[in-house]
């Protein structure tokens, strides 16, 4: 990542970002902050139990990565809970007997509600409850966002400030936030099945692989900027494509055998049951 890449924003915040968990949505999202400059490299730091998430997220970010959970805590003034569901409780743990100041928590956990960390961390707690999406990497995610405990309407616009450096930001009442991981959470490998099945489709009607994933990623782009561009309800540019009788209509007419609304619904569905389970785990 150059340093040309962090001169394109300025910064939102003076302290540092501690990351606990250096998996794939933490390099992400570190990722996009740097990208969009609104933070400096020396205002990061992240650890992980594991050699391989922190090597990967050293060589993503250009962050050093360590294991000491205490170190990254205490030079923290925001901390991003961004372990696995099924680790929190550990993590947890731990932050109860490391807490000294009162930093900002922001989980980025699935499933995992606000009422856990502040029944493990205290009620004092300044917490945000946060689903990004991996496209923060290319300043492209959808996120939702709930405040709690003790977060004041400054620590809801700080967090609004960041998440909106990498993409859009939504505040949603905290009983939503299943359904933000499901659509947009878990969205983006939907969207990558459909892109993978659009280019098959391409290179089975004759088109070299390379130009059918290329046209194919690009469709998907253009229609969603479109729809976020336009603000016209995506029924009304789906009509203004579909001329009677023609090509659009025929494949639209063979999407609907198949079934594809419903399966997208049915996805969206399957994956807020899934984080709602993640959470009563």
């Amino acid at each position: 990542m150059s340093n040309q890449a962090q001169s394109k924003g300025s910064p939102v915040f003076s302290g540092r970002i501690g990351f606990l968990g250096a998996g794939k949505m933490a390099t992400a999202l570190a990722g996009g902050l740097l990208s969009a400059g609104i933070v400096t490299r020396d205002q990061l730091a992240a650890c992980d139990p594991m050699a391989e998430a922190r090597e990967a997220f050293e060589k993503q970010t250009g962050v050093k990565a360590s294991d000491n959970v205490e170190g990254v805590v205490r030079q923290s003034q925001i901390l991003i809970l961004a372990v696995k569901p099924q680790s929190m409780p550990g993590l947890l743990s731990t932050l109860s007997q490391t807490l000294q100041e009162n930093p900002l928590i922001i989980s980025i956990a699935a499933g995992i509600p606000l009422s856990v960390y502040s029944r493990n961390l205290g009620s004092h707690c300044r917490l945000v409850r946060v689903m990004p999406n991996t496209p923060c990497l290319v300043g492209a995610s959808a996120s939702g966002y709930s405040l709690g405990g003790e977060a004041t309407v400054e620590d809801g616009k700080l967090v609004q400030k960041l998440l909106s450096a990498v993409g859009i930001a939504c505040e949603v009442p905290e009983n939503l936030l299943d359904t933000v991981t499901g659509l947009s959470g878990s969205g983006p490998a939907f969207v990558y099945l459909m892109i993978e099945a659009l280019s098959d489709g391409g290179v089975r009607m004759g088109l070299p692989r390379g130009t059918a994933t290329q046209l194919a990623a690009q469709t998907l782009l253009g229609a969603a900027k479109m729809v976020l561009e336009t603000g016209e309800h995506p029924g009304a540019l789906k009509d203004a494509v579909a001329s009677p009788g023609g090509t659009t209509i025929a494949g639209i007419q063979a999407l609907e055998v198949g079934g594809l609304r419903g399966c997208l619904m049915n996805a969206v569905e399957a994956a807020t049951l899934r984080a709602r389970e993640l959470g009563k785990q």
